[in-house]
């Protein structure tokens, strides 16, 4: 039976038995213990399924990865430290020195700063692009050592909204899978897979936790892009892995292979794992997703129009608004409503954004983004304070751009904050 998206919210990813624990248990231990040495041995082999260190695999983790699967329909899911090791696995799984990747340049900074620069020092280049400019300009960016193709569904700071199946026609064009970080329309708003996408990424510290009380990430594969097609191209898993002596993923795990070799390989050797503590908070945040994204979106709209019709506000984008020049992908692929966050700018430019900020009561100045409290940001100032001006600009973010992340409390109060700190802006305080 194919339960809809608040049920798998509730219960996917663990069913108690008789006797057992009604909430998913937290199983806060490093190892696993064993009878026999040969049955230990098959597990470090990959021979036989279970648990033998918490690094590589932990009972309560892969219940939340079978939950987030299941929310996004792939096959399989990994978590991670956080959303940046996230992107980071997904990436690095299918990538070595002398491999390159076009991503779209309107992307979180961190995420800018780990293509373009960390990336690099590991030898795989990186082509950013105008996701919104014409195939032919986007595709004028591959190569023949192009593995892979990202962007967000959402863009952070931008609010730009991906066209994936544009995205994923190029991608597949040039034989590469389409990863899709989908940290802020989650799977309650948007299933990147049932536009094409092959990987999706999660910051699971944003909507997922919802709370702000734990950092995360998850990857999720959909099992459709064919690796053993492309051949040599994406060797590490079509080819033997000396490291397990001359096992070949897609042989051996067919659709689980891209998921079983992040985390029987990468995680195996980089670490970068969730607590078990930490993916429980996450699942009790995950259980109230499909309640809190319909409230973050409402509150955002009205805060939204509020802003578009206010003559002290420059600029506004977020993609609900019928007249944003990205409202219609937002309706193609964010129907119910894209998320809680915002991009604007004020009138008076930087330092007048700078006091208004500074004049908020309800609506906190924090460097966070997608939690039930109400959250601003100035990136130039802040997340992408060690970006120049023009990287800025190629980066999709306005020297004046204010981000709001619009939260769960009473739109009215939040209104009547956003007021009373323009109004104090300009009396110059």
């Amino acid at each position: 039976m194919k339960n809809n998206i608040g049920t798998l919210c509730v219960q996917a990813g663990y069913t108690p038995k008789k006797g057992e624990s009604r909430q998913m248990p937290i199983v806060q231990s490093t190892t696993f213990k064993y009878e026999t040495s040969a049955q230990m041995g098959k597990l470090f082999d990959l021979e036989d399924e279970g648990y033998f260190y918490t690094r590589l695999q932990n009972p309560t983790n892969d219940k939340v990865a079978a939950k987030i699967a299941a929310l996004e329909g792939g096959v399989a899911a990994m978590l991670t430290s956080s959303g940046q090791a996230a992107n980071f696995y997904a990436i690095f799984n299918i990538c070595e020195a002398g491999d390159h990747v076009v991503a779209a340049q309107s992307i979180y900074g961190g995420t800018f700063n780990l293509l373009g620069t960390t990336l690099k020092k590991l030898g795989i280049e990186v082509t950013f692009i105008d996701q919104n400019d014409s195939e032919a300009n986007i595709e004028a960016a591959f190569k023949p050592n192009t593995k892979a193709m990202f962007g967000e569904t959402i863009s952070n700071p931008g609010v730009q909204v991906l066209d994936i199946e544009k995205f994923a026609r190029i991608a597949h064009k040039h034989e590469v899978p389409l990863i899709v970080d989908n940290t802020f329309a989650t799977p309650v708003n948007c299933r990147p897979f049932e536009f094409g996408a092959d990987i999706v990424t999660h910051s699971t510290t944003k909507y997922m936790d919802g709370h702000g009380a734990t950092v995360g990430g998850a990857i999720v594969d959909s099992g459709n892009f064919d690796w053993e097609k492309y051949g040599s191209k994406f060797h590490g898993l079509t080819e033997p892995d000396e490291s397990y002596h001359g096992l070949v993923y897609t042989k051996k795990f067919g659709k689980l292979a891209y998921i079983t070799k992040a985390t029987s390989q990468l995680m195996r050797d980089l670490g970068s794992i969730q607590a078990p503590q930490n993916a429980f908070y996450l699942n009790l945040g995950l259980q109230t997703l499909h309640l809190r994204m319909p409230r973050h979106c409402e509150n955002a709209r009205k805060i939204a129009q509020f802003l578009h019709d206010d003559p002290r506000v420059a600029w506004i984008n977020y993609p609900d608004l019928a007249d944003d020049s990205q409202h219609a992908l937002q309706q193609k692929y964010l129907p119910n409503g894209t998320c809680g966050v915002m991009a604007f700018g004020l009138k008076g430019g930087r330092e007048f954004s700078i006091r208004f900020m500074d004049n908020l009561k309800l609506i906190s100045i924090v460097t966070h983004v997608a939690d039930c409290h109400s959250c601003v940001l100035h990136p130039a100032s802040h997340t992408h304070r060690q970006m120049t001006d023009e990287q800025l600009i190629e980066a999709g973010v306005a020297p004046d751009l204010i981000r709001l992340s619009v939260g769960i409390e009473d739109a009215e109060d939040l209104i009547n904050d956003i007021k009373q700190a323009i109004e104090a802006a300009e009396a110059g305080k």
